[in-house]
């Protein structure tokens, strides 16, 4: 047994909670928000997530985990959405705490939804695979919602997805088998568009925009009503 996928979640994690304290950013103040957002954000995926599994879209490989599952999903699975999450929305508090001004504030609202058409398009296109379909499509409608309401904080939002993307392409390079002998998590290519950063699937990113969204629009709603 070599739980790598446990070191990872540790390591996504580490030092974003270490920085939390940091006297201008001060992350941890924003923990009553965050903390039932990802909770609520985790049951919607890990339901995904389960489903899934079951269906064999995806799946885990034993070599690398401790070997304790609960409804079919390794608990480093488990630990996955709340580590990457809080890591995420920690670039957001970083970006927003230290930018003086915002460099997407002009652009954000056309390139939300051109990619969510492009989205749209692709998840009617390729409906029969339900890793890009479903995705896809659900992820579009969020960011349109999003787009719609004229969130404030969609602006900033975007940014730091784009710099999460570089964190991003390490940590799931790893689960995706870059640097091993095996992936750790593997998928089903007949659910994907088989395309591939390096080893990671091409929906990879856009399952993180969306969970990295629904965290967020969460987390600021929570502050406007408490």
């Amino acid at each position: 047994m070599n739980p790598i996928y446990l070191y990872l979640d540790i390591f996504t994690v580490f030092f974003p909670f270490v920085l939390s304290f940091d006297r201008k950013v001060a992350f941890y103040k924003e923990w009553k928000y965050l903390f039932p957002a990802i909770l609520i954000m985790a049951v919607f995926f890990i339901g995904k997530d389960v489903w899934y599994a079951a269906m064999q879209i995806w799946g885990f490989n034993d070599r690398y985990l401790l070997g304790v599952r609960w409804l079919g999903l390794p608990i480093e699975e488990w630990m996955f959405f709340v580590v990457v999450p809080y890591a995420i929305v920690f670039i957001y508090a970083c970006l927003k705490a230290y930018l003086k001004t915002d460099p997407l504030i002009s652009v954000h609202r056309p390139l939300a939804i051109g990619l969510s058409v492009l989205l749209i398009v692709l998840g009617l296109i390729y409906f029969d695979r339900l890793y890009t379909s479903i995705i896809f499509i659900l992820t579009a409608l969020l960011l349109l919602y999003n787009v719609y309401r004229r969130q404030p904080w969609l602006s900033m939002f975007m940014l730091a997805y784009f710099v999460s993307l570089i964190p991003f392409l390490l940590v799931n390079g790893v689960l995706t088998g870059s640097w091993l002998e095996e992936p750790i998590v593997w998928y089903d290519n007949s659910h994907n568009l088989g395309i591939r950063i390096f080893t990671i699937p091409i929906e990879d990113t856009i399952y993180n925009l969306m969970m990295f969204l629904m965290t967020v629009q969460l987390m600021e709603w929570f502050k406007t009503k408490y």
